[in-house]
């Protein structure tokens, strides 16, 4: 009878050699990292696309709707977040080659760049505060505090991520390049969503 082995096994000609998170049951198998983020990027995806649907037909009910100025600082905040995708992608490159050090260096300049697109947003919130546009003045101004809070609590979770990455001994590869994923996937959500206020007013 034919016997099921792992397609990452490691066969020589009289004996198969399991990964060790086969053999240990205290670590994840190979691929559950990878079911996780299709779930919550699944997940995520869904929930800002009612949203944004939301967000349109309200936008088409004239009543109440008093547009308020986008702050400059998020043009700075797209920039931020572009750049943190670039490094972060870099970083997973160089791990999969098995330059660690190198690759933490960029790990900790994404991490950086995260921190510095939520100061970003932080000043944009505080510039429309100044401004009188509140989270309740408006179904227009409610919005974009929903758009833009939620997006930075997921990036607050990347940030966790990224530091579980960073502090972790010997961290597996599939855990780097998941978490890579998660950060351009955010990257992307916030293209989409400040196009999305841009264009939608």
């Amino acid at each position: 009878m034919a016997r099921l082995v792992s397609d990452r096994a490691e066969k020589t000609d009289s004996v198969v050699v399991l990964p060790s998170s086969l053999e240990n049951s205290q670590k994840a198998p190979p691929g559950t990292y990878r079911i996780i983020l299709i779930s919550t990027c699944g997940s995520i995806f869904a929930f800002f696309t009612a949203l944004v649907i939301a967000y349109y037909w309200r936008s088409r009910t004239p009543p109440f709707w008093d547009p308020i100025p986008l702050p400059s600082a998020l043009w700075i905040s797209t920039v931020l977040i572009l750049v943190s995708s670039v490094t972060f992608e870099v970083a997973r490159r160089v791990f999969r080659k098995g330059q660690y050090r190198i690759a933490s260096r960029f790990l900790v300049v994404t991490g950086c760049l995260g921190a510095a697109f939520l100061a970003s947003q932080l000043t944009a919130w505080r510039a429309l505060v100044s401004s009188g546009a509140f989270l309740a003045q408006n179904p227009h101004s409610s919005f974009f505090y929903l758009f833009t809070g939620l997006h930075a609590l997921h990036l607050i979770g990347g940030i966790v991520a990224l530091l579980v990455v960073m502090f972790r001994h010997a961290p597996r590869r599939e855990l780097v390049e998941v978490v890579a994923y998660y950060w351009h996937f955010l990257g992307v959500l916030w293209i989409v969503l400040f196009s999305v206020l841009r264009l939608i007013s």
